[in-house]
């Protein structure tokens, strides 16, 4: 499904900020099916012009949080502000600046992309009759479909689907562009495509949330991160932040790690041998439990120890996802 509302018929920028600089902000949201609890007593703040990469396995609950967020779907508890309005209650006032590729899209299969992209553009409340070949055209050049805009869509393989979703979304110049999973079924190149595209976004002033699987794609591309696992989230905040708070501590790249372990263990830090390659260097490294760096420096020097370099260990977002998610299951 496409949910495809817009912005402005000026095709430079996203417009101006959200009200309190702030996007999206869900309260308190549960959503039940039955006796499934998809979404329990979700609390999280989208800062406007952020890029949030909302991660989780399947199942998680981040579409049904995104179907709440646009009003697609009605909470069971908790309230969502959407640009600063209310949703679903004032959902029409927000949407109109909102484009979103949600569940995959969904087009008429005896059209061509051109046509289909028309269809939708009619729909756009803030978009002139005369202005939509034009939009069309810009949409459909940004996503790679100019060549194969005359074909049926029925004949589309999946990752030309998912780039004539992404086109539906980006008619217009957005305050808010929502893409739940828009690398599915993309080759590499269409990956890097999407890349691009939010770079551009966020570029422009627009704040962008996107579903992911792809935990690399989601690193190299947002700014902010959202963590869900069973309907709960477990871990939000900025990308660098929450890498930061997994670091590891210290890694001392030594000859004498016999020595260094000794010296450090004496002292009362955490320390043990780091895992390298045969090809690199010995390196040791010490927990945050230990001394400040500078002081755990200063010690080895002072107990013959050569430290050829020192740096804080740093985790990747596959790590830190990992451990998140596993602390739960």
């Amino acid at each position: 499904m496409t949910s495809t509302p817009s912005v402005s018929a000026a095709p430079a920028t996203a417009g101006a900020a959200p009200v309190g600089d702030v996007a999206a902000r869900a309260v308190g949201l549960r959503k039940v099916y039955g006796r499934t609890v998809a979404v329990d007593g979700i609390d999280l703040t989208v800062p406007a012009g952020s890029v949030l990469g909302m991660l989780g396995p399947n199942g998680s609950g981040k579409t049904t949080l995104i179907r709440m967020l646009l009003g697609l779907t009605r909470p069971t508890a908790g309230a969502v502000e959407l640009l600063g309005h209310p949703v679903p209650d004032e959902a029409g006032r927000a949407l109109p600046h909102v484009g979103a590729l949600v569940e995959g899209p969904g087009f008429h299969p005896f059209l061509s992309g051109r046509e289909n992209l028309c269809r939708s553009a009619a729909m756009e409340p803030l978009l002139a009759s005369r202005d939509i070949p034009g939009a069309v055209d810009r949409a459909l050049k940004r996503v790679g479909l100019t060549d194969a805009a005359d074909r049926r869509f029925r004949g589309y393989s999946l990752g030309m689907k998912q780039r004539l979703g992404l086109a539906c979304a980006l008619l217009l110049p957005r305050r808010l562009v929502v893409l739940d999973e828009p690398t599915n079924g993309l080759d590499p190149a269409g990956t890097r495509d999407v890349r691009r595209i939010i770079a551009e976004l966020h570029a422009a002033g627009a704040t962008v949330i996107v579903s992911s699987h792809l935990l690399a794609e989601v690193e190299a591309t947002c700014t902010h991160v959202a963590v869900l696992q069973a309907g709960t989230l477990v871990a939000a905040g900025e990308l660098h932040a929450l890498l930061a708070s997994g670091s590891c501590g210290l890694e001392i790249a030594t000859p004498d790690v016999e020595l260094a372990l000794r010296t450090l263990r004496t002292a009362g830090a955490t320390a043990y041998r780091a895992e390298r390659d045969s090809c690199e260097e010995q390196a040791v490294v010490v927990g945050d439990d230990g001394p400040p760096a500078p002081e755990v420096i200063a010690l080895l020097v002072r107990s013959g120890v050569a430290v050829h370099e020192a740096r804080r260990c740093s985790t990747n977002l596959e790590e830190l996802f990992a451990r998140l998610t596993e602390e739960l299951t």
